[in-house]
Parts: structure tokens; C-alpha cells; sequence
């Protein structure tokens, strides 16, 4: 048995009381991306009711009926000890409802033909099946003539009225594959642009990430949500930076596709392409013209903010957002610090996060067009190496006295004071790291302590 593929003797049993299919991506991607292997299959089971073929299959794996009323079985067979978990579908016809497409009328028929569930997908280029009994490709609608010609086809008319999420898709599939959209299609991707509003956040960011981590040019989709109108109803701020001039002879293209070339110029490392996408999102709102060209302060502060406003709309995990956020912030950091200065950098931005602050700025560099040089982000890069390996104090957890011996010493119970006694001591040391011992700590602790909780606390008991 080849890797994420169904065992023979699983196919063998259910051809015994129907026909199986592959289907979906692997599918398409069987043609497309010859050398490459296939991570994930779907199969279309027809002629085998769902509980006969639920039964049947407990025989060779472990059955799950999570998607029992769309007809969906997913079904984990094991080589090995490794699981291999696959979506066995039963052939059905399926329409979006309710508010932002979230819920889907699915009607499931095991006597339906495989043509007809076909009829259901989302672009030509996937809605083929491919049977698994005779090795013969079922492609009602021609989608192997237009992967060849290297072209998206939505499958009828209302495609994008049914589940307006397929114009992001086509957008990502497009930049993905370098496809072009063929016309019809790319009208009705523009005619129906504002039905994205109705369409979950949670959907979308799916489709978006598929963009950031799938395609070696995600500009290629930015520039076709431009021109389709769907920039418009998902990143405005973005659209704002259209033909935002940055003179002064630093940058050679405009705002948006100076974003778009530092996006590209990013490895596909989905935190560092969304810091990219955000990085310099307001700079239309802080463009300032100077005599030698343009000046865009504190524009880095305001799109971290802006960031964190769309990612939280779109439901991302708090800590992906704050990371983001962090690289947003901190993306004009200088490399020309002192050793204090630099031990102070890594521990705003974290030792998780720093290389990708590096990787962004050089990103930055190669996006401004200009050929410029990271000579001194490399050199930076070395430095903070070598502060890391002497293992220097970044946080209180590094600090060789803990709030415990804080509240023991001064006889406290948790709480602020504990924490602004370790903050203080933290920030000495980011300057001394040869004071983080122990002794050094508790004399600098009950110095701070005496000189500025108890002074607050009496200063506060006096105003009353």
C-alpha cells in the first residue's frame, strides 16, 4: 500500500457491491503535478448504501460517522501502527445556506450517478473522478482539457451565488497553479465581488492561508482580488495603498506592490507572509511629503494595529495574532545597537520570533526594488547568535531568583508588587547580565523594594 492511499483489499470489498472513485484534488493533482506525490484522496463511493458501507469498512479500519448527514464517512485504516484517515463519500447533490454560508442542504443518494455528484464542484479542474476498477478518468466537463491549458472554469452559472467562498478559491488556485481565469468566470467573479461579506471569517481565512503557504507568488491572488473586486470587500486598507508614491529613492514601487514583492520575497511561513501583508498598510494615512521625498512616521504602530483588528475578524488564534502583531510593530528595528540594545530587542520581540523579524526585514530590502543590501542584517543576525549561545537573561523565568523567594523575603502575598520587584530586576540585568546571580538580585530587590513599594504605599496611605 502506497503512503495516504486506500489498502487493496478495502477497495477490492467495496467494487465487490459497488464502484469506488477518486476524486477531488488528488485527482486534479494526479495530472497537474506529476512529480510530486499526492498527500491527501478522497473517494466517491456509488451503488452501496451508507449503513452497508459503513459496515463493510469497520472490517478493514476505524469508522467515524461525524458527517453522517452528508453522507461523509471518515474512515482511518492503519499500516504499521500509522493511521491514514480518508473522507468516503456517498454520491450527493449540496447547496449553501443560511447566514454567511456557514450550513449546507445536502441530499445523498448511494443509486446517484458519479457524473451528478460531479456536477456539484466547485471548477472543472475538480470534477473528475477517476474510477478505481478500470483506471478510467470520468470528466464529464472537461476539466482535463483546461488543466492543460492551464486555465479555472466554474462548473454552471450560479457557481459563486451558491458558495460565493469559491471566488477566493479561484483566486488561490489561480496563484497556486499560475492559471488564468477563463472569462466567463472571471466576470462572474466580479459581478458577484460583494457576496464575500456573506461568507464566514473562519472560511475565508482557510482559503487565505492556502494562498500565503501554497502559492510561490501569492501576488499573483492579490492582484486578481484588485482587479476582481474582491480586494475591496476583504482588505480595503490594502486597496488604499494602490498608487501611494514612496519617493526619495528608496523604493521603486508604490505601497501595494511594494506589499505584494516583500509578500513573494518571504519563505512560505504563513506568520511571516501575514506580517509581510500588514507590514506597511497605513502608510497612506501617514504619508508626509518632505524636500527629499516622503516620510511615513510611526506607520509601523498603526498597522500591527490594523492587523490585529482584520486577523481577529477572520478568527485567527490569539497567540498566531499577536505574533503577527509583534513583527508589524517591530519591522523598522535599527541594526545599529549597543549589546544592551540588542539583548533589549530580542526580549520585546521574543527568541521565537526574532529570526522571522530578521527574514522580514530582509524581505522588506528585496521588495523595495532597489537591489539593496542585508550585508548588516546578516552581521545583526551573527551578533544575536552569539548573545543567545552566552545565554544571557531574556525573561523573568531566566532570572536566578523567582517570586517566591520575592514574597519570602519581604513577607508579600502574589501580586503587583512581586511583579514590579522581578520587572525592575529583569530590566537591570538586560543591561548587567553579569548581575543575574543570586546574591546581586535580592540586594538590588530590597533596594527597589524600600525605595519604591514601600515610599508608594506610604505616599498612597498619606493621601488618604
Amino acid at each position: 500500500m502506497r503512503m495516504c492511499e486506500l489498502s487493496k483489499d478495502t477497495i477490492d470489498a467495496i467494487l465487490g457491491e459497488g464502484r469506488i472513485y477518486e476524486v477531488g484534488g488528488a485527482v486534479r493533482d494526479r495530472y497537474l503535478l506529476k512529480e510530486r506525490p499526492i498527500k491527501d484522496r478522497d473517494y466517491l463511493v456509488t451503488g452501496v448504501p451508507y449503513d452497508n458501507l459503513t459496515r463493510l469498512l469497520k472490517n478493514f479500519g476505524r469508522v467515524d460517522l461525524v458527517g453522517r448527514s452528508f453522507g461523509v464517512i471518515k474512515f482511518t485504516q492503519f499500516k504499521s501502527g500509522v493511521p491514514h484517515t480518508f473522507d468516503i463519500t456517498l454520491p450527493r447533490k449540496e447547496f449553501s445556506t443560511g447566514v454567511g454560508h456557514r450550513d449546507f442542504k445536502v441530499d445523498f443518494d448511494p443509486d446517484l450517478d458519479v457524473e451528478d455528484d460531479l456536477l456539484r464542484r466547485d471548477f472543472t479542474i475538480n470534477a473528475m473522478a477517476l474510477s478505481l476498477d478500470d483506471n478510467k478518468l470520468v470528466d464529464p466537463l472537461k476539466g482535463r482539457r483546461d488543466l492543460e491549458d492551464r486555465q479555472l472554469r466554474m462548473v454552471h452559472d450560479r457557481s459563486f451565488e451558491d458558495d460565493p467562498l469559491r471566488m477566493l478559491r479561484a483566486v488561490q488556485f489561480a496563484a497556486r497553479f499560475n492559471f488564468m481565469i477563463e472569462p466567463k468566470t472571471f466576470e462572474a467573479l466580479r459581478k458577484h465581488a460583494t457576496l464575500m461579506n456573506t461568507v464566514s471569517s473562519e472560511r475565508i481565512a482557510e482559503e487565505l492561508n492556502k494562498l500565503m503557504e501554497l502559492a510561490e507568488k501569492p501576488s499573483d491572488g492579490f492582484r486578481l482580488m484588485l482587479t476582481s473586486g474582491l480586494l475591496k470587500e476583504l482588505f480595503p486598507q490594502l486597496e488604499d495603498c494602490v498608487g501611494v508614491g514612496q519617493p526619495g529613492g528608496y523604493h521603486k514601487y508604490d505601497v501595494f506592490e511594494h506589499t505584494l514583492h516583500v509578500i513573494d520575497a518571504c519563505q512560505a511561513n504563513l506568520r511571516l507572509r501575514m506580517a509581510a501583508l500588514f507590514h506597511d498598510i497605513t502608510k497612506p494615512q501617514h504619508r508626509r511629503l518632505v524636500e527629499n521625498g516622503a516620510s511615513f512616521y510611526g506607520h509601523e504602530v498603526s498597522s500591527a494595529a490594523v492587523a490585529r483588528t482584520v486577523l481577529n475578524h477572520l478568527r485567527y488564534p490569539k497567540d498566531f495574532i499577536s505574533d503577527v502583531c509583534t513583527l508589524v510593530e517591530r519591522h523598522m528595528f535599527t541594526t545599529e545597537v549597543t549589546d544592551k540594545g540588542l539583548r533589549r530587542l530580542v526580549k520585546r520581540v521574543g527568541v521565537d520570533l526574532i529570526f522571522d523579524l530578521l527574514d522580514l526585514r530582509r524581505a522588506d530590502v528585496a521588495g523595495q526594488g532597489m537591489g539593496g543590501s542585508t550585508e548588516d542584517v546578516d552581521r545583526f543576525e551573527k551578533e544575536i547568535r552569539d548573545e543567545l549561545d552566552r545565554k544571557p537573561p531574556f525573561s523573568i523565568s531566566d532570572l536566578t531568583i523567582d517570586g517566591h523567594e520575592i514574597m519570602s523575603m519581604f513577607e508579600i502575598q502574589p501580586g503587583r508588587d512581586v511583579g514590579s520587584v522581578l520587572n525592575y530586576l529583569l530590566e537591570r540585568v538586560l543591561d548587567e547580565p553579569a548581575l543575574n546571580t543570586p546574591d546581586q538580585l535580592r540586594a538590588m530587590a530590597e533596594e527597589y523594594y524600600n525605595r519604591e513599594i514601600i515610599n508608594n504605599h506610604s505616599d498612597k496611605e498619606s493621601d488618604e
